[in-house]
């Protein structure tokens, strides 16, 4: 029986769903699904210049995790480039929902609130 998966933090929203060639329908495209923490250990190590190490502190979780993670995010960006496929951005890990869960309860009863205070009895 493997360890659970550590949970990994990872910054900031996703600029959109999904990474595509232009002028193609989705629907057309083979789709390679990246991960949260792929699109993170990418944005830190190539875009941010950080080592491996460091990238592994901000994200909570050991080098060794980092390096294997980077060489899968790697391997399916290069896919869909080369062969035309489309990324799709997956953000669904259940600490991701529970938190997106949390916040958008808590923007409803904020909403409600506010609604109440706006109306005139």
């Amino acid at each position: 029986m493997s360890r659970p998966k550590k949970k990994r933090l990872c910054e900031g929203r996703l600029c959109g769903r999904s990474f595509k060639p232009a002028r193609i329908p989705m629907s057309k495209l083979r789709k390679i699904d990246l991960l949260r923490d792929e699109l993170e250990t990418l944005k830190l190590c190539d875009m941010e210049g950080l080592t491996q190490e460091q990238a592994g502190q901000k994200m909570g979780i050991s080098r060794g995790t980092i390096q294997r993670i980077l060489t899968r995010a790697r391997q399916k960006v290069t896919e869909a480039l080369v062969t035309g496929a489309a990324l799709v951005f997956q953000d669904d890990s259940p600490e991701v929902q529970q938190h997106l869960t949390r916040v958008s309860d808590l923007r409803q009863e904020e909403e409600t609130e506010e609604d109440n205070e706006n109306t005139i009895y």
